[in-house]
């Protein structure tokens, strides 16, 4: 619950404020914010399976978050920053699927 009332509140934030994102961090973004749906989706499945616990959300959260700009800052060293993305937002997409799926079997009990 406290996730869901997060992500309203953060999206209420981003329309009322609209943010200014600097040139230097765009690229990381998009990034950022499928590493955040990733773990939202981790914690919606965890809280239906009845394993959901508010600290490791959070350092989830915040890990996947950074581990994944982190990659995509690697990757911009390296010279390979668009391919290096594209692997991670593959890799995240999987598990949100993964965990879409797994959400619908345990909401369906399908």
């Amino acid at each position: 619950m406290i996730a869901i009332l997060g992500l309203v509140l953060g999206i209420v934030l981003g329309v009322v404020v609209q943010p200014d994102i600097p040139v230097a961090l765009q690229p990381y973004l998009p990034i950022a914010v499928v590493a955040a749906l990733d773990t939202l989706a981790g914690g919606l499945r965890a809280s239906l399976d009845g394993a959901f616990d508010s600290h490791v959300f959070i350092t989830s959260f915040l890990f996947n978050v950074l581990i994944a700009a982190f990659l995509v800052f690697l990757g911009d060293q390296l010279g390979v920053g668009s391919q290096l993305s594209t692997a991670v937002i593959v890799v995240l997409g999987i598990r949100i699927f993964s965990n879409a799926a797994a959400i619908r079997r345990l909401l369906f009990r399908s």
